[in-house]
């Protein structure tokens, strides 16, 4: 009996347990931690509907907060470098072709020049060209379309924070917020040129959140293609395929561990290795393209760009650049200083380690570390995903920008802080996220705090998009910042002397130079405004000196030496500027004036290769021609691509030869001409001057066909009285011709070599001179007959028709 009832009741309990098994885990998962207890308890919550749970009413939010935040920047003008990269670019003005966008870098020089910036975005260039061409050079649209694209990051980033950070969705909305007014944005946003971030940063994100959807072979390969357009429209953005590597491999680091300890590999695991090869091999590839990009030539950086780089002792460049990348992480959390130019003694360098600079160094690498350890620590039970996505975010984009991998040609920008502030947000909105739960006495004062910190955030981005109006503000603006940085006063030196301020100009160039001594532009510039030949030259020395390649330097000191007389210095210098940059037109316009005539027709073809549209150079060479071989006028080209005041000039120049060589017919040829090719097609006046111009040269081909038939020797003096020739209305008349034949004879007895000089004083719309054009020239023994004179006059005629097609080409002997 006692038996049995041991067995029933081991069935019972053996039945109990199967039937409570699934509420024994549940209830050992509650008892686990108390914090667990809350998050599931959160979670339940987050479930229920709520105005902060809708991921539209979280983009709408975010969007409407970054047009505000930016929206007195769109009556911004072109700064800074807006003006060469831009209104000053054929890529984007749309003078040099499409295709050669993709040939030049970021500036518009071609990347095989060894001048050229090496800065290869595409991308951006060609958003820049189709906004020029929708709306030409107006600065409001173009600062339109940067806050645009700056609300779709912020979209962007919402999203992120939700599904790639797992953020929950009303810190995820703060982190948004805090993205789209954070102050160190604005050189992105509010510049122009700022475009390449921030496009960068949209397709940066687009790839990250296509790459962490549910995985199959497309998402990878669309991946890697958003991240090549990231690449194109600036170089960090290649850094979202490592990005996207390092996540994975944070996701799969359980199924990673357990087929390392079980010595099998597991499906997942392989999906993760086949996802790694491609991301690796497409990074290779864009690796790969990009070097090729670069012609062979590495970009080319000067001291005053980047100081740190160019010191010799290893020890103070590792200090100078672990100090400034923790500058830039304290421009992350307290964006108060901010310029737009941060070089020439903006950071001095450290070379002690006893700096107290090191101590932030310190703090922030600590910081930095204890993240790093924390995360480690994660990759197994990965409850912190959001403060290891927040740092490989902060980190993988600033390494190409850091100086610590690669040198590149700036000591602090703002505008590449854009892509790793969505780390620090990120960071920063987890962080809210930890305290809100483990200490709900404190939500009040979070609450407090963090609308301080976006009221505050507001009003700095509010007031330094009022500093990007104009260069000028700007200028001001950061030199108040700054006044240390040598380059911000020659900048300001150069707007002064460009409104002809030219006193406060030369102020801030000496200040510039005595902050930076060997700034060979200011000397440059200060040599073009002071006083006295010695002076002048003695800067523009200085900067050839610190110098050797100023272009600008060698120039206007040939420009002093033409001026003083030095003509030998001066063809020296302007050489010298030719050999250091070919494509320098003005060196080569003065170096026209001081080479003997036989050397000028080499320069001459080089303006003319150099700028073929230029109608400058065209009339220059035309008065150098206009003695020694031809004068040429062209009709080719269209109204619409050439200027008035262009043609006005050379049909002047033109009829101005004419008339010094006695041409009077060329010259109502030339003006008839004229008329019909500015009208596209023949006027009625311009069809009665040509018929009255034909008619005279009839008239002079048959007076002159009269006197050999009469006088076969032609008389040593004869001149014709244009008054007695008679135009009938019937040319073939045997009458008409008797007429002419008496009157040919009755002037040959008359003295009319005196008279027929006063009578050529009258105007050209009552007589022409007849005699023919060949000896108006002096050729007065070539003789053309009567028959070969109406053919060419009828063939001129016809050749009125088509205007644009046709030259006037006058050779002279």
């Amino acid at each position: 009996m006692f038996f049995f009832k041991v067995i029933l009741i081991e069935a019972l309990l053996k039945k109990l347990r199967s039937m409570c098994k699934l509420k024994n885990v549940t209830v050992k998962l509650l008892k686990a931690s108390p914090k667990m207890k809350r998050r599931l308890t959160s979670t339940r919550e987050l479930q229920k509907p709520s105005f902060y749970h809708n991921d539209w009413v979280i983009y709408s939010l975010v969007t409407t907060t970054a047009v505000l935040s930016y929206v007195n920047s769109l009556n911004g003008d072109f700064v800074h470098d807006d003006i060469p990269a831009i209104v000053t670019n054929g890529d984007v003005t749309g003078d040099n072709s499409l295709k050669q966008v993709f040939f030049d870098d970021f500036w518009g020089t071609p990347m095989e020049d060894p001048n050229s910036h090496k800065s290869y975005r595409p991308i951006t260039t060609l958003s820049f060209r189709l906004n020029y061409a929708l709306v030409g050079l107006r600065p409001w649209w173009w600062h339109a379309c940067n806050v645009i694209l700056h609300a779709a990051c912020c979209a962007l980033v919402a999203r992120s924070c939700v599904t790639i950070a797992r953020l929950k969705r009303p810190f995820a909305a703060l982190a948004a917020l805090l993205f789209a007014v954070h102050p160190v944005h604005t050189e992105a946003v509010a510049g122009v040129v700022g475009r390449a971030d921030v496009l960068a940063c949209v397709f940066f994100l687009s790839s990250l959140l296509v790459y962490h959807r549910p995985h199959n072979k497309k998402c990878v390969w669309l991946s890697v293609v958003l991240g090549a357009l990231s690449m194109l429209a600036k170089e960090t953005g290649v850094t979202v395929l490592l990005l996207n590597l390092a996540i994975d491999l944070y996701r799969c680091w359980p199924v990673i561990k357990r087929s390392i300890c079980s010595l099998k590999i597991e499906k997942k695991c392989s999906g993760l290795s086949i996802r790694s090869l491609k991301v690796v091999v497409s990074l290779l590839l864009l690796l790969s393209i990009r070097l090729a990009l670069l012609q062979g030539t590495w970009p080319v950086f000067s001291p005053q760009d980047n100081p740190a780089a160019f010191h010799s002792t290893f020890f103070v460049r590792l200090m100078t650049f672990c100090y400034l990348a923790a500058f830039n992480w304290w421009l992350l959390l307290c964006p108060w200083t901010l310029s737009h130019d941060w070089q020439m003694g903006s950071v001095p360098l450290i070379t002690s380690g006893w700096d107290p600079r090191n101590l932030v160094t310190f703090a922030a690498f600590g910081a930095l570390l204890l993240l790093c350890y924390r995360c480690i620590i994660d990759l197994e039970a990965q409850k912190h995903s959001p403060a290891v996505v927040g740092l490989f975010l902060l980190v993988i984009p600033f390494l190409p920008a850091s100086n610590l991998l690669v040198t590149v040609g700036f000591v602090i920008a703002e505008r590449v802080l854009y892509i790793p502030s969505v780390g620090s947000v990120i960071i920063t909105a987890y962080g809210v996220q930890l305290m809100w739960y483990s200490k709900p006495g404190s939500r009040t004062f979070l609450i407090v705090g963090l609308a301080v910190l976006a009221a505050g955030g507001v009003a700095r981005t509010y007031r330094r998009n009022a500093d990007w109006r104009d260069r000028a503000t700007l200028l001001r603006a950061d030199i108040a910042s700054l006044p240390q940085n040598a380059k911000l006063h020659y900048n300001l030196g150069n707007f002064l002397r460009e409104t002809d301020q030219h006193d406060d100009a030369v102020k801030h160039y000496k200040e510039a130079l005595r902050l930076w001594p060997t700034y060979a532009s200011a000397h440059n510039n200060m040599g073009t405004l002071v006083v006295g030949t010695h002076t002048a030259e003695h800067h523009f020395l200085l900067a050839i000196m610190y110098n050797k390649h100023h272009v600008n330097a060698h120039y206007n000191l040939g420009k002093l030496y033409k001026k003083t007389g030095r003509l030998d210095q001066a063809v020296q210098m302007l050489e010298r500027c030719i050999w250091l940059q070919p494509r320098f037109v003005q060196a080569h316009v003065e170096l026209l004036t001081l080479k003997p005539d036989a050397e000028k027709i080499g320069i001459l073809r080089r303006l003319l290769e150099l700028e073929p549209t230029n109608w400058e150079h065209y009339i220059l060479y035309g008065n150098w021609l206009k003695d020694k071989e031809a004068t040429r006028l062209s009709f080719r080209i269209k109204i619409s691509e050439r200027s008035v005041r262009s043609d006005l000039v050379s049909l002047r120049s033109t009829a101005l030869v004419y008339r010094a060589l006695g041409q009077k017919s060329r010259i109502l040829q030339l003006l008839t001409r004229w008329h019909t090719w500015r009208r596209g097609r023949p006027s009625p006046a311009a069809h009665i001057y040509l018929r009255d111009w034909s008619l005279k040269i009839e008239l002079e081909g048959r007076a002159q066909a009269y006197s050999r038939a009469v006088n076969p020797a032609p008389p040593k003096s004869t001149c014709f009285d244009h008054n007695q020739l008679v135009v009938e209305t019937k040319k073939d008349n045997p009458s008409s011709a008797k007429n002419q034949a008496s009157k040919h004879q009755s002037a040959k007895t008359s003295s009319v070599c005196k008279t027929c000089v006063k009578k050529r004083n009258l105007s050209v719309s009552t007589q022409i001179k007849t005699t023919h054009n060949k000896s108006e020239i002096g050729l007065k023994h070539k003789k053309c007959t009567p028959h070969a004179k109406d053919k060419n006059n009828n063939n001129i005629i016809s050749k009125l028709n088509t205007p644009m097609a046709e030259h006037i080409l006058m050779k002279t002997f």
